[in-house]
Formats: C-alpha cells, structure tokens, sequence
C-alpha cells in the first residue's frame, strides 16, 4: 500500500501508520509505502490523519520508451482487481524522466490495462458501468509505479467543512500542527486567528480520539474484493475508540463574525461542538489566560489575505499581546 502526504508530514503519517500496526517498507518524499491487508485499507482510510490518499500498489517498473510503458503495464495483474464490468480511468504524472508527456502516458496505460483485461474476460469492449477503479501512475526518473485509488476524494476533506474562510488551512496540515504541539484530552486550546476552525476541530478530533474519516465515504467501499464486513467492523471498532467526557477545551477568536459563525457549524457537523467555543475579537485584545494552555495558529502572513505591511503590523501587536 502507498499513502501519500503533503511534503514534510512524512514523520507525522509514518508514526500514524506505525500505530495500525502495519509494516513501513519505505519513504519516499511525499509518500510513505507499507505492507498491508483488505482491513488494512479500511483502516489506514478511516484513520489517518495526515495521509492524502491510501492507494494500492499493482507493480513497479522501468520505462524509458512507451512500448515498455505498454509492455510493462500489460503483465501487471489488473483483473485481481478490476471486473470485466468496471470502470477505470486513468490519471497520474511524470517528473525527470524520458516520458513526459501525460496524455500520452495516460493513453498507453488505458490501452496496456484494455488489452489486458481483454485476454482474461476474452471480451472485446468494455462498457465500464460497474465499480470505479481510479489507476493512478508516476514515473521519477523512469520509475514507473502503477497504482489504484481507494480514497476516492482527498483524505483531508473529512466530511464537516463543506464551507470554508478565504484561506482555509489544509486539514491534513493541521491535523500535523495538532500532533507536533501535543494535544491530550485535558489540552486547554486556543487559537485567535481561528478562521474556519479547522485547527480547533481537528484538535478536538485528536483530543477525543475521533477518527478523521468515521463521517465520510471512499472509494474503495465499492470494490468487489473488499468485504462490506471490512468496512462496518472498522466503523465501529473506531466508533468504539472514542474517549467520552474529556476535559479538552478549544477557544477560537476571529475578527470576522462570519469565521466565528462558520468554525461553530464546523465543528457542530465534526461532532465536537461541546469541547469548542468561538467568539469575534480582534488580535489586539488578546490577553493569554492565566492558567496553564497551548495556543496554536494559522496567522494571515501578507500572501492570500492582507498586504505585506499589514501582516508586518500584525505580527508586531500578536508578539506584544503573547508576551504579557
């Protein structure tokens, strides 16, 4: 199996795989690859996370022309996987290698995994109204990996933040800032630039032990080798899991009441509206509280929201107000 990252996370989902118990083979910038079975899959989607995506890994090769693209896509075991009703469009990329261009790489691939499947199902067309099978390829320096998609949508779209600020921070990167500030269920959390309140609701989630993909749907839950069994066991067995009547408290300020109002539905539909609180001030009548928390946050820094000098002056008054 492959899960991958944004860059510089790979610590953080290499620990969360080692928690699944399953095996790290090897990281690679932006991808960490272990060994895993069918529950794994439903594991690892249910619960990591800082993962972007869990795929499974068909085969590794060397391309450097596309008959061997096509050569070596072809004896890959693809009707492992996919049924002769199935669909399975392709997409994927290349980076400092001799096959560059993607639609054209996109073309053989689609091609290789027809005329494989052909010769197994001795059918001639394929209407591919059954299960999608996402094939996603990358070639790095002619090194071709052929994989399939169970994720389905991005692992960071937990299924609670349909609506967002202006510049929303990826879930999975909070989830990391969360993981590096140590969140415990007695964390006392604040956050003054709380926008959506994605960093208050994931810490929340962590705090809680609420698996980020137990409100979500994947892909790979319409996979024909893939038990529906697998699936509910592990729903429950995260369901299961979650810690009840924590201590864990989150404030979040915001200076836009529609960020306030936003990060309080958020967290409504995240299921931890108990643990978190938000109301509209500004930076400049922060006071830290006298008792011992944590405050975590995602400042605006003069790139999607307000000017260089703007955020200059900003990052004046919050070093004033957190050092009182």
């Amino acid at each position: 199996l492959v899960a991958t990252c944004m860059f510089g996370l790979e610590r953080f989902l290499g620990d969360e795989i080692d928690a699944l118990g399953c095996k790290r083979i090897e990281t690679i910038d932006g991808r960490i690859i272990f060994e895993g079975t069918e529950k794994d899959i439903a594991k690892a989607n249910i619960n990591l996370r800082c993962a972007e995506r869990i795929l499974i890994s068909v085969g590794s090769f060397e391309a450097r022309t596309f008959t061997e693209l096509f050569d070596g896509v072809k004896a890959l075991p693809w009707e492992d996987f996919i049924g002769k009703d199935d669909a399975f469009p392709v997409n994927g990329w290349s980076i400092n290698s001799q096959l560059f261009s993607i639609p054209d790489c996109q073309s053989i691939v689609k091609k290789a995994i027809v005329e494989r499947l052909k010769t197994k199902y001795s059918l001639n067309r394929f209407a591919e109204t059954g299960s999608e099978y996402k094939i996603r390829f990358s070639i790095h320096k002619n090194l071709v990996t052929m994989m399939i998609d169970t994720s389905g949508d991005g692992l960071h779209k937990r299924g609670y933040r349909r609506n967002s600020n202006d510049a929303p921070l990826k879930e999975t990167l909070a989830a990391a800032m969360c993981d590096l500030a140590r969140i415990y269920p007695d964390t006392i959390l604040f956050d003054p630039f709380c926008g959506s309140g994605t960093l208050l609701i994931e810490s929340a989630m962590m705090a809680a032990n609420i698996a980020p993909g137990l409100r979500r749907y994947f892909a790979a839950e319409r996979f024909g080798f893939i038990p529906q069994k697998v699936w509910q066991e592990e729903r429950t067995r995260a369901q299961d899991l979650i810690r009840h009547n924590i201590e864990f408290q989150a404030q979040g300020y915001d200076i836009d009441k529609a960020c306030v109002e936003l990060t309080l539905e958020n967290a409504r539909k995240a299921g931890v509206a108990n643990y978190i609180k938000a109301s509209v001030a500004d930076i400049a009548d922060f006071t830290p509280p006298a008792k011992r928390c944590l405050t975590i946050t995602n400042p605006p820094y003069g790139e999607r929201l307000l000017d260089v000098k703007s955020a200059e002056k900003l990052y004046q008054t919050m070093g004033e107000r957190f050092l009182e």
